[in-house]
């Protein structure tokens, strides 16, 4: 059965998106000025910001140059068991 209230990746990187460019006017950050502090070009910021499609090494850049890079870094570090299988194959 699937749960109705799983988010779809689309979701997902929406809200990322939507994050990531609420903290940027926060700072008062001009996606030129993220653009050129990052190194990701401005289509590709404005298309991320708008759609919420971005590679991996860009979000990356993009973290970095907003000081988030922990954030990021810390994404599935404490990410807990399912089951008493994963905790015995992860003794293996």
């Amino acid at each position: 059965m699937i749960n109705i209230f799983l988010k779809t990746a689309p979701e997902i990187d929406m809200e990322l998106a939507k994050r990531l460019a609420g903290i940027r006017k926060r700072r008062k950050i001009s996606q030129k000025e993220l653009s050129a502090r990052s190194g990701v070009s401005l289509g590709s910021l404005k298309r991320f910001e708008q759609t919420g499609d971005i590679s991996l090494d860009a979000l990356t850049k993009l973290s970095i140059a907003l000081g988030l890079e922990s954030e990021l870094e810390n994404l599935f570090v404490d990410v807990p068991f399912n089951s008493i299988e994963e905790v015995i194959n992860a003794q293996n």
